[in-house]
């Protein structure tokens, strides 16, 4: 998950959300949800946010209702985070200056961020080409077939490349979106967001965009207990063997129901839990980064630097410069 820093939060960061004729509503309340709301529960607001519309008057996704009193398109002008149309007629071409919109945008550094279908807009804009992106698996062969040049990755929640961010269908907009807020504003002030939305603090993009199993069989199947087990023991030297004898099961078949459950591996989940309570725990003002490390069972102050660069883009350093107290 690259960092770009040019994207640091200064002040009123502005969110402006292009919609166009036949929108899907869900990922524009997400949207809004996201990044609209006030957060009196922080004290501060994190986003400028207008929504604005090519057309005064904008008809949603099959008529549901029509959309009215929003800025005109110049308002997209005037973003530091564009948030691009999606919609289910994706054969559709978009509305010339939507994509001429878009193309201003992205030539003069504006972060862009398409949901679900919106990945067609960036592409039919022609930023995408030779970049990567994700798209709802529905579509892919649509979106592989039209445009060769992007690089897709169809089986992914959302692919977050620098500048340009993009998540497959529904559910993994708000995915990117509290990656969105974690990437401007550390993993504390995402996870207050997440629990005003009551929805998971942290689903990271590399995992798939549906699962074998949505439900266990059976109760006891549910990996719920042995992941609560597991967060409360993070500074201890848990394995995944440790993992899978508290689950009573075998390595493989713990492994197997990761991959089933949460479209993960118990490792990757184990690191990426880990790393989350080192970034909460510099966050809260803990500068000593060798005892990060410890509390959080990353082990030394280099495996922490070392992750925190591949996961973040910066150091547990720049890190602290940032979001710390």
């Amino acid at each position: 998950m690259a960092q770009d820093s040019s994207h640091a939060v200064r002040g009123p960061h502005r969110v402006v959300v292009i919609v166009d004729d036949n929108s899907n509503p869900f990922e524009l309340g997400c949207a809004i949800e996201i990044f609209g709301l006030p957060r009196p529960e922080l004290g501060r607001d994190l986003y400028g946010f207008r929504l604005c519309s090519p057309e005064p008057r904008t008809v949603m996704r099959d008529g549901f209702f029509t959309l009215t009193g929003v800025a005109g398109l110049d308002a997209a002008d005037e973003a530091d985070t564009l948030i691009v149309p999606n919609r289910p007629d994706v054969e559709v071409p978009r509305h010339p200056a939507v994509l001429d919109a878009v193309r201003r945008a992205h030539a003069r550094g504006a972060r862009l961020v398409g949901f679900c279908s919106g990945a067609f807009t960036l592409a039919e804009a022609g930023v995408l080409d030779g970049r990567r992106a994700a798209a709802h698996w529905r579509w892919a062969d649509e979106f592989r077939a039209r445009f060769p040049a992007v690089r897709l990755e169809p089986d992914v929640l959302f692919v977050d490349d620098g500048d340009i961010l993009t998540s497959a269908g529904s559910a993994a907009a708000l995915d990117l979106g509290l990656h969105v807020v974690r990437r401007d504003h550390g993993a504390e002030i995402a996870n207050a967001v997440s629990r005003r939305l009551v929805f998971a603090a942290h689903r990271d993009g590399g995992q798939r965009q549906f699962v074998e199993r949505p439900v266990p069989d059976t109760p006891d199947e549910s990996l719920a207990p042995v992941l609560a087990w597991a967060q409360e023991r993070l500074d201890e030297p848990l394995t995944v063997a440790d993992l899978a004898a508290r689950a009573a099961v075998s390595p493989a078949t713990l492994h197997r129901r990761f991959q089933a459950q949460l479209g993960t591996t118990p490792l990757a989940w184990l690191t990426g839990e880990r790393l989350a309570l080192a970034c909460r725990l510099i966050e809260r003002g803990e500068s000593r980064f060798a005892m990060v490390a410890r509390r959080s069972g990353l082990g030394t102050a280099a495996n922490l630097r070392a992750l925190m660069r591949r996961e973040t883009g910066l150091t547990p350093l720049a890190y602290r410069r940032r979001f710390g107290p």
